[in-house]
């Protein structure tokens, strides 16, 4: 019997950023679901302050070259990868000289948010999708952890639903404490077209914010799993009155099968 395909997409994985809850589950989590028996991939940003030296990235040139178009301008796909060894692993990175390059993550070095952090979060969640594609390698189940990840959900569900890799791939949608206080660009709606997402998927993302964006990712999403004890009161109420499959959280000694089972039970 052929193993079910994960598909874990990280803002943040441990040890290449600082360790807090969701770099930890991100790292440990993909570990743990390989060696319950099933076939794993792991993505995130190649952020400017990790270092390729220290941890061994180089470029997978079979995979790079690609052009993301945002707004009318052509960004440069470039795919990194490293080896986390005692876990048998390998993680992707995402990487662009115009958006990933600076030397911090999501805000910059006085804590000012960046102003194009919409554009890099578009950039990453459809250079994922499109090296996927390019690995043809269909994912029964994509598990998307922190805000960075909240378009990944309405791409699979509506831009690349009829793509026979994705056609009956699952989203989980982890929630964690990480909200951003500013907006996104008041053209953030028309950056996100794409084929089949037209204005009327897009009607909650009017004000482009922390809270819509994580609904617009709920209403997208499969399963949602709470990442922290603690998550924003907005979206904790919307979790609420979804009828979807949703789970507390879930601490570090017991998320691996709880998560494990979810996963096994959205693919009978």
């Amino acid at each position: 019997m052929e193993k079910k395909k994960i598909l874990f997409i990280s803002q943040e994985i441990t040890p290449y950023l600082r360790e807090n809850e969701m770099s930890h589950i991100a790292r440990y989590l993909p570990q743990g679901i390989q060696e319950r028996g099933k076939e794993i991939r792991a993505f995130m940003p190649k952020f400017g302050n990790i270092s390729e030296r220290r941890n061994q990235l180089h470029e997978v040139i079979r995979l790079s070259g690609m052009n993301i178009i945002i707004d009318d301008t052509d960004h440069s796909l470039i795919i990194k990868v490293a080896s986390i060894q005692s876990a048998r692993m390998q993680v992707y990175f995402i990487d662009n000289d115009d958006y990933f390059q600076r030397k911090f993550t999501v805000k910059d070095g006085d804590g000012k948010y960046f102003d194009d952090n919409d554009e890099r979060m578009i950039f990453f969640g459809r250079g994922v999708l499109e090296t996927v594609k390019k690995l043809r390698w269909s994912p029964d189940i994509v598990h998307c952890h922190g805000w960075m990840t909240g378009l990944i959900p309405l791409y699979l569900k509506k831009a690349y639903n009829e793509d026979p890799l994705f056609a009956h791939t699952k989203v989980v949608y982890s929630i964690y404490n990480d909200e951003f206080t500013n907006n996104f660009s008041a053209n953030f709606k028309d950056k996100l077209k794409l084929d089949k997402i037209n204005n009327n998927d897009l009607l909650v993302c009017e004000k482009p914010d922390y809270f819509n964006l994580t609904k617009l990712a709920i209403e997208y999403s499969d399963a949602l799993i709470k990442g922290n004890i603690k998550i924003n009161e907005n979206v904790e109420n919307y979790i609420e009155s979804k009828s979807k499959q949703i789970l507390a959280y879930q601490n570090r000694d017991e998320y691996l099968d709880t998560y494990r089972d979810l996963y096994d039970s959205l693919l009978k």
